[in-house]
């Protein structure tokens, strides 16, 4: 990875949880070469939390909000931050 690395953590809230949001998110991922990993919060939200170059989680992040999930996404909050790299593949977390 280059430079350009970045970290990627977004809150979706909606209907986002029990509708198969995660793994239609894991399955996204492979596309996009990005780590990291998704997961339900107790409060109904869904957090995806990547890493991988800039413009590969941008396209990651809209292909997320265009998918056939979008229709369950009500709000989307992304905070960006330096890469860790502490993943080493993309993963629903339980």
């Amino acid at each position: 990875m280059n430079g350009h690395c970045k970290r990627m953590q977004v809150l979706f809230s909606g209907t986002v949880q029990g509708v198969g949001f995660r793994f239609t998110v894991e399955r996204l991922a492979r596309r996009f070469s990005v780590t990291g990993f998704v997961r339900n919060l107790d409060d109904g939200c869904v957090e995806v939390l990547a890493e991988g170059e800039e413009t590969k989680l941008i396209e990651f992040l809209t292909a997320i909000r265009e998918s056939g999930m979008k229709d369950y996404i009500r709000d989307v909050e992304a905070h960006w931050a330096k890469a860790e790299n502490c993943f080493n593949r993309f993963s629903i977390s339980y």
